[in-house]
């Protein structure tokens, strides 16, 4: 929702009216002078819907904004050059509407369109949300990056780089939409207050890693030759891709990262299959390529790779990690109930990567429990899970 500057009117203003935080105002328009705002500017308020209203005969703005529980100022800042002397039955006005419910919509299969919808919806209503393209896929398809709080601690959470654990990006979602629902409305999540972790860290999420994979396993195999002959073939003719974890060229996105990627192909596929393919060479897919570079680019503090299932913390990698991961694992497992285990018999994944050529935290959450891809039944016991370890991934810290 915007607002038009008038004269006289400030950030701060704005936050008590509208009853947001002021940082956040500050955050969803990067572009403006807080201390030279120009009258008619345009400046948007984070957590707010706008609807219409048509005036009715004996109506008066200030029992609509009693009745509404808003301010007054809050009406005429949203509706420009107002006049309650001017106003007549009929007449429509915009009101500000609070946002206090979630718009995240899992409620149905979670492919690339349905997240995008969710991420515009959520942009449009926080525009301190940072979207962004970390890339593209095989097929062209951007790679949404998701970036919340003004903190010098950077935290990377990412989900579905295995197409048929599409569930993970719903969940991250669900996180994120929480994360914001809260700190606009200054609510708590789990008895802790969400501002102080959005000025000391910045969130990176980037909810899809492999959308191609997520679209063939939700939607079936694409239209447009040759890539439909191609991923039928490799899938043995079959049009089931329930069992599909790579990208559409069957190249296993977790097995493409060079931290011992050698040992890790001698054993794995050798050819292009729905798993466990680790490509020609590191880091030859785009979506690979993208989640590298995002962060090389960033340098995080730590990382999260959401995956299913097991309900299994995975935090170590030969021996690289430092002393905090395991700090950091014993305080997911405690929060979410999952089990913390050190070093698994695998090679080339993201969080491997990561602990070796920066040692620092990485994880490899593995949500849910059962046999992939998890029922869309568990996605609320899965996403009340790992809400402990979304929150502690941002507040627990050792200095």
């Amino acid at each position: 929702m915007k607002v038009t500057v008038r004269q006289g009117d400030t950030l701060w203003n704005y936050s008590r009216w509208f009853q947001v935080p002021v940082e956040l105002i500050f955050s969803s328009n990067p572009g403006i002078d807080a201390n030279a705002l120009q009258t008619g500017q345009q400046v948007a308020i984070p957590g707010y819907r706008t609807e219409d209203y048509l005036f009715q005969p004996g109506d008066t703005l200030w029992a609509i904004a009693a009745s509404r529980g808003i301010l007054l100022e809050t009406i005429y800042a949203i509706n420009p050059g107002l006049l309650p002397s001017n106003l007549q039955a009929g007449q429509s006005i915009q009101l500000p509407v609070r946002v206090t419910g979630m718009v995240v919509n899992t409620l149905r299969p979670y492919d690339y369109a349905a997240m995008s919808g969710d991420i515009g919806k959520l942009v449009d209503i926080y525009p301190f949300i940072r979207y962004s393209t970390i890339g593209s896929s095989v097929q062209g398809t951007g790679i949404p990056e998701l970036r919340i709080g003004e903190g010098d601690r950077r935290v990377h959470m990412n989900g579905s780089v295995h197409a048929n654990e599409w569930i993970t990006t719903p969940v991250l979602m669900l996180h994120v939409n929480a994360y914001v629902l809260a700190l606009t409305n200054g609510t708590s999540i789990r008895g802790l207050h969400m501002g102080p972790y959005y000025e000391m860290t910045t969130l990176s999420v980037v909810p899809m890693v492999n959308p191609d994979g997520v679209n063939l396993v939700l939607n079936g195999p694409p239209e447009e030759e040759p890539l439909r002959s191609e991923v039928l073939g490799i899938n043995e003719g079959s049009t089931d891709f329930s069992g599909w974890k790579a990208n559409i060229r069957g190249v296993d996105l977790n097995d493409q990262f060079p931290a011992l990627w050698e040992l890790e192909a001698e054993r794995q596929q050798q050819q292009p299959a729905p798993r466990d393919y680790p490509g020609t060479a590191p880091l030859t897919e785009p979506e690979a390529q993208a989640l590298a570079g995002l962060t090389r680019e960033r340098d995080f503090a730590r990382v999260l790779s959401f995956h299913t299932q097991g309900k299994v913390i995975y935090w170590g990698f030969q021996d690289l990690q430092p002393p905090e991961s395991e700090v950091l694992a014993n305080e997911f497992a405690r929060v979410s109930g999952y089990t913390p285990v050190e070093t698994v018999d695998s090679y080339a994944g993201y969080k491997d990567w990561f602990i070796q050529d920066w040692r620092r935290p990485g994880f490899t959450i593995e949500l849910g429990q059962g046999v992939n891809p998890l029922p869309v039944a568990q996605l609320d016991e899965i996403t009340e899970d790992s809400l402990g370890i979304f929150l502690a991934a941002l507040y627990s810290w050792t200095e």
